[in-house]
C-alpha cells in the first residue's frame, strides 16, 4: 500500500505551509475534503492526522509538525509530553466515519488547556463550534422570537383602540353579561408592550 506524503517513518520534504491565520480566526465555516487522498489512502487513526495536517485548519507551527519532520508518529503522547506550546491530540474515533481531534496548549507533562475541536466526517473537517457560540446563537433565536411575539401582541391590542381622554375613567359594560373591559388596563398593558420592543431593539 502507498505511503502517503508527510507520513511517519518516510523521507520527505514538507510541502509549503499554507496562509497563516491569527490566533482565534473563527473557521467554522470552511469544510475541506480531498477526495484524491481519501481515493489512494485508508482513512484510520495512523494516517487520520496527515490527512488533517492537509487543510488550512491546521497549525504549522504546532509540536505535532515537529515530530513528522523528526520522523516520528504525530500523535506520539509519549514525545508530545516532554513538549510545551501548541498541540493535537485525537480524542474520540469511530472509523473509518468519525474523527475528532482537539487543539490544546501544553504547559507541562500534566497540565494542558483545550483550546479548539475538529472533527472528520466521512472525510470532510470540519472546526467545532465553541460553546459560547452556540449559546449566543440559541439566544439570538430565542430573542428573535419573543420580540416577534411582543409585536404580534401589540398590532393586535392597537386594533382594539383607546376611548377619549374623558372617557378614560369610564368601564364600558358588554351585552350579553361579559366581563367588563377596562380601556385604561388595555392602555397600559399595550405602553409596556411598546416599551419592551423598544428596549429588545436598542440592545440587539
Amino acid at each position: 500500500m502507498a505511503t502517503p506524503p508527510g507520513a511517519a517513518g518516510g523521507n520527505f520534504e514538507a510541502p509549503p505551509p499554507p496562509p497563516m491565520q491569527p490566533p482565534g480566526t473563527d473557521m467554522t465555516g470552511i469544510c475541506f475534503r480531498d477526495q484524491l487522498w481519501l481515493n489512494t489512502y485508508p482513512l484510520d487513526r495512523n494516517l487520520v492526522f496527515d490527512y488533517f495536517a492537509l487543510s488550512p485548519l491546521y497549525d504549522w507551527t504546532c509540536n505535532n509538525e515537529q515530530l513528522r519532520m523528526r520522523s516520528i508518529h504525530p500523535l506520539d503522547l509519549s514525545q508530545l509530553s516532554k513538549m510545551t506550546g501548541m498541540e493535537y491530540m485525537l480524542s474520540e474515533v469511530m472509523e473509518p466515519h468519525l474523527f475528532v481531534i482537539r487543539k490544546q496548549k501544553r504547559d507541562s507533562a500534566e497540565k494542558v488547556t483545550p483550546m479548539l475541536a475538529y472533527y472528520i466526517l466521512d472525510g470532510s473537517i470540519y472546526q467545532a463550534p465553541q460553546l459560547c457560540n452556540v449559546f449566543a446563537a440559541r439566544v439570538g433565536r430565542a430573542l428573535y422570537y419573543i420580540l416577534k411575539a411582543f409585536t404580534t401582541a401589540a398590532s393586535k391590542l392597537e386594533k382594539i383602540g383607546y376611548v377619549d381622554t374623558e372617557n378614560e375613567s369610564e368601564t364600558v359594560e358588554p351585552k350579553g353579561g361579559k366581563e367588563a373591559i377596562d380601556f385604561r388596563e388595555v392602555k397600559r398593558v399595550d405602553h409596556i408592550l411598546a416599551s419592551l420592543q423598544r428596549k429588545n431593539l436598542f440592545c440587539s
